[in-house]
């Protein structure tokens, strides 16, 4: 049996055990992945050392770096993400719907795991983590296939929860990894459907398109972020200067972070006033004429431009008209993932939120706050920016599926 079948056929053998384990058991489980994470802080740092080193001989740019990066305050943060998912609700076992039909069957829908989930993702270990404690929880089991710059970290933190698990009574091949990082294994991971129930691909356009393009398995795509704020002709200025701030600079190279703003031409000018004063070259803009009036810009914008996810101090800018051209350029241009309007009119924030396709549609706020954190769902899984099963930050739930329970004294079909 071939490396990923022999992952697959572990996973799959070890799926009824957690389909029928308890939530006390498996919060248990988790409580002691919380504890090995803190207890072994030091031993985690140092293999995410080698993978930082080994990144920097490879030319990795530093707000990539900065992905990959873990330290005792981003460990921490890991465990409470942990805490978090101990403290949901256990969705296993909860009663959807039922009747009883006119023939004396009574059907009953009940929510139950995927089976065996499928990650993959690039250099961002917390991800290990998180999609390992959500997958447990929710009663799958799950193979994480993280990039190769996260390796040597990826080792530590699954063995260690493996390890952990096992210590509460659970086999540890409810999470495994696969270490073997070519793309060649990733390409049959994502033809492993005898054994994996789902598939979720959480990373750059690139990694996504990659699967959806190869994968025998159900997908669900989430990751891709090229996220907008429209400035409105009504927005508070200093308001609308510290939103855009805040989720372009504040973590650049996260999925939520805007790429792209939209400045109503009225206001323009004394927006790129304010924000240039603040920025002072921080962030290089891309952006169209009328941008390039007001603020310097690295270059005139194209498409291609107003298409891209940077993640990195660089967006795409352009003065509009209006909210009719905010709404068709970000419907145009946007992954369907977290959106913005600054504005003092209920019009056009109701407006702005019905008519914007994307998962998350805010008034006011950051785009920094899409994510199941923040959301009150515990770590996530990802951001879905498709619509069938699952849309937004998943948590718990959007990695269940459910099944009908048919009872009945003898009833046949005529």
């Amino acid at each position: 049996m071939e490396y990923i079948e022999t992952l697959g056929c572990n996973a799959k053998n070890s799926a009824p055990f957690l389909a029928g384990c308890g939530a006390f058991n498996k919060n248990a489980a988790l409580k002691e992945i919380a504890v090995s994470l803190t207890q072994n802080k030091k031993e985690i740092i140092e293999a995410n050392r080698l993978d930082i080193e080994n990144a920097r001989k490879n030319g990795m740019s530093e707000s990539l770096i900065d992905r990959l990066t873990l330290n005792e305050k981003r460990i921490e943060g890991m465990v409470e993400g942990v805490d978090k998912v101990v403290a949901l609700d256990d969705p296993i076992g909860e009663v959807l719907g039922g009747s009883e039909l006119p023939n004396g069957l009574r059907v009953v829908k009940k929510r139950v795991p995927m089976g065996v989930i499928g990650i993959i993702f690039e250099s961002r270990p917390n991800v290990t983590v998180d999609a390992a404690a959500l997958c447990f929880k929710a009663g799958n089991s799950v193979i994480l296939r993280g990039g190769s710059d996260a390796i040597n970290s990826n080792k530590m933190l699954v063995g260690l929860m493996r390890k952990a698990i096992a210590k509460a009574g659970a086999p540890e091949d409810c999470i495994q990894l696969v270490e073997d990082t070519s793309h060649e294994t990733a390409e049959k991971l994502m033809r492993l459907n005898k054994y994996v129930d789902l598939l979720i691909p959480r990373g750059g356009g690139r990694l996504i398109r990659t699967v959806i393009e190869n994968a025998t398995i159900p997908v669900i795509q989430t990751g891709e972020g090229n996220c907008h704020v429209f400035v409105d002709e009504s927005a508070d200025v200093d308001m609308a200067v510290n939103i855009v701030n805040n989720a372009k600079t504040q973590r650049p190279s996260v999925c939520n972070a805007i790429e792209s703003i939209l400045i109503h031409e009225n206001i323009a000018g004394e927006f790129f006033k304010k924000l240039d004063e603040l920025w002072q070259g921080k962030v290089k803009i891309l952006g169209d004429e009328a941008t390039a009036k007001c603020i310097s810009v690295e270059k005139l914008a194209d498409d291609t431009d107003y298409a891209t996810e940077f993640l990195d101090y660089k967006l795409s800018s352009k003065v509009v008209k209006g909210i009719d051209e905010a709404i068709a350029h970000i419907n145009r241009f946007g992954t369907g993932h977290s959106e913005c309007i600054v504005t003092k009119s209920l019009e056009n924030a109701e407006r702005f939120q019905r008519e914007i396709d994307a998962a998350a549609v805010y008034v006011n706020a950051s785009t920094r706050f899409t994510d199941g954190f923040e959301f009150g769902l515990g770590a996530e899984i990802g951001i879905s920016t498709q619509k069938l099963h699952a849309r937004g930050p998943m948590g718990l739930r959007e990695l269940t599926s459910y099944k009908y329970l048919i009872n009945g004294n003898g009833q046949i079909r005529g």
